[in-house]
Formats: structure tokens, C-alpha cells, sequence
């Protein structure tokens, strides 16, 4: 704690006043455009109160808006093939489960794979960072677009694609029902190897690569997280009061809506809007925290890619920025979450 209260301490020395924006809060839409029943979970970030609901059903073309705090930070994902089990009770899923044996969620992560929403609202600066992340593997398609924010990185994200038919059979999950493919697992869950989670010898940037699997996921969806080090084309931020509309299933055709209001058609998994050397590459480097408390951590001890702290960057503010960047990277490296 004491090394946290150093680096806000020379946050509010170094920083100009006019970079530590408001914070925004959030209200989060969530539609499900399948042809068929999702059950979203959600998850809040370790210290943080969780919703007054963590998990609900959405019928097709059925839609649900939540409001969150300010502060709020956490993560939205989408269940399949759930049921509840006639003779005892219980509710479960086959892809995206929390382990809860409810329909709510309360408290307990995504059971890989799924496709994750990930966001912090009151980030570094006062904005939202928020990505849709692969990392965990992959259940349904999922688009994330930002209404109300500003910003040149406040666009949409997410995954439209249908990654369940490309998933190489060594990683794909099937029901027992005869559906088929319904996720398809990351190589770090699979395989549990360091070199595929980004742990010991490979636990940083330059040791951490993409893999085969990571690139067939990445070219899939050029703007989701595919490993743990995917930040410069997966990480978007929103300045001010952002509302987020999360759409399972989305259409191909689907256009985004800009921070000034246009409509401009380009699909949600074109590369066009985050590119390595935009103004908005953000270079100074941010974490977030990934959304584990006690409750969820003992059933995911088995997944090491739940494990990862995604790496956010902000827009530098000179030498300043970059001795309070170079304490933070420091603070991470030793610091457990």
C-alpha cells in the first residue's frame, strides 16, 4: 500500500491537471442477437461490490440494461446450453459456466472458454479502458460499441466471427447433444504449458509470443485480445459518460458508430481502427486487474490464462509520465493482485 500511495502522490505532482479528466459512469446494454437463449454472467474486479444482478437470461432479440458506478470495473461474458437440472436443481452451463449451480453468477468467474468484456471505468486519467479478450478462449461472438464517449480510440471491438467453426479439433469443446463445436479453447488451457499462458520464464513482452493458435484467433477477429501481450490493437479508452451496448451474435454487417455520430461501415473485426502507430497507441504502461476474488480463484486453479494481468498504456506526458510509468512497471512486476 505504501507503494501505491507513492506513485498517486507523484501522479498528482507530475500530472497535468487537465490529463486527470472526470470519471465516467457507465450504463451497460446488453442484447442477445443468437438465434437462441444466452445467459450473461458478469463479474466484478476484486474489490469491487458485485451488481445487484451477476447473471440473467436473454431470449432472442431480448435486451437488459444495467447501471454500474463510477468506479465500477469488471467483466460481461455470454452462457450457452444451460440448463437446470430437474431432479436436484441445479444450473449449469456447457460453455461459460460460473460454477455457482444458480443462475447468478455471484461473485465466481467465466469457466473457460469464453469470450470476455473486460472494462475499468474510472482508469488511468479518468478514462473507461475496456477490451473484448480471447485470451480465455472463445463461446459466442460478441461486438462492443461505445455510445457517448469521446475520443479517438473510443470505437468498437469485439469478435464477429464464428471462431467455433475454424477452432482446430484439438482445442474445440462439443455438447453432448449433437450441436456440435460450441467453444473453443485456448492453446494455455489446453495445453497448460508456461510458453502458451505467458507464465515463469514467459511472464513478459519480449519473452511472451503469439503462437500458431493465438495468430488463428487474431486474424479471425483483429481486434480482440489473443494472448496476454496483445495490447497495441485490443486496448480502447472512452473520455467522459460512455454508455456500452454489448451484442452477442452481431451481425456481419454491422456498422459502427463513431464518438461524433456518423455511421462509417466497417465491420466490427476490420484492423482500420487501432492501428500500432495511431496517435492513440497509449505508451505508458497501465494494468488491469484481472477479475478474481477467493470464490472464483479455487475453481480456475486449473486455468492459467484466467491468471493474466492484460498490459493497458496511456498517451505519454513527457518525462514526467514516463518516471511515474517506469515506478508503475516496477510496482507490477512485484506486486500480486
Amino acid at each position: 500500500m505504501a507503494q501505491f500511495r507513492l506513485l498517486f502522490s507523484l501522479l498528482s505532482l507530475t500530472l497535468p491537471p487537465l490529463f486527470i479528466s472526470g470519471v465516467s459512469s457507465g450504463t451497460f446494454t446488453l442484447l442477445n442477437n443468437c438465434d437462441h437463449p444466452v445467459w450473461p454472467g458478469i463479474l466484478s474486479n476484486a474489490g469491487i461490490s458485485q451488481l445487484s444482478t451477476t447473471g440473467f437470461v436473454l431470449q432472442t432479440g431480448q435486451s437488459k440494461s444495467l447501471n454500474t458506478p463510477s468506479h465500477w470495473g469488471g467483466r460481461m461474458w455470454g452462457r450457452t446450453h444451460c440448463a437446470q437440472n430437474q431432479s436436484t436443481g441445479e444450473f449449469s452451463c456447457v460453455t461459460g459456466d460460473c460454477g455457482t449451480g444458480k443462475i447468478e453468477c455471484a461473485g465466481n468467474n467465466a469457466l473457460p472458454p469464453a469470450t470476455l468484456f473486460e472494462i475499468t471505468l474510472d482508469g488511468y486519467g479518468g478514462l473507461a479502458f475496456y477490451d473484448v479478450s480471447l485470451v480465455d478462449g472463445y463461446n459466442l461472438p460478441m461486438l462492443v460499441v461505445p455510445q457517448g464517449g469521446t475520443g479517438d480510440n473510443c470505437t468498437s471491438t469485439g469478435c464477429s466471427a464464428d471462431l467455433n467453426g475454424l477452432c482446430p479439433s484439438e482445442l474445440s469443446v462439443t455438447d453432448s447433444e449433437g450441436d456440435g463445436v460450441v467453444a473453443c479453447k485456448s492453446a494455455c488451457e489446453k495445453f497448460g504449458s508456461s510458453e502458451y499462458c505467458c507464465s515463469g520464464a514467459y511472464a513478459t513482452p519480449n519473452t511472451c509470443k503469439p503462437s500458431s493458435y493465438s495468430e488463428l484467433f487474431k486474424r479471425a477477429c483483429p481486434l480482440a485480445y489473443s494472448y496476454a501481450y496483445d495490447d497495441k490493437t485490443s486496448t480502447f479508452t472512452c473520455a467522459g459518460a460512455a454508455d456500452y451496448l454489448i451484442t452477442f451474435c452481431p451481425s456481419p454487417s454491422t456498422s459502427k458508430k463513431s464518438s461524433s455520430g456518423s455511421q462509417t461501415p466497417v465491420t466490427p473485426d476490420s484492423p482500420a481502427t487501432a492501428t500500432p502507430n495511431s496517435p492513440s497507441s497509449i505508451d505508458s504502461t497501465m494494468v488491469y486487474e484481472g477479475a478474481l476474488d477467493s470464490s472464483s480463484a479455487s475453481s480456475l486453479s486449473s486455468s492459467p490464462s484466467t491468471l493474466f494481468l492484460h498490459v493497458f498504456r496511456s498517451h505519454p506526458v513527457g518525462g514526467a509520465v514516463a518516471i511515474v510509468s517506469a515506478l508503475w512497471r516496477l510496482m507490477m512486476m512485484t506486486h500480486h493482485f
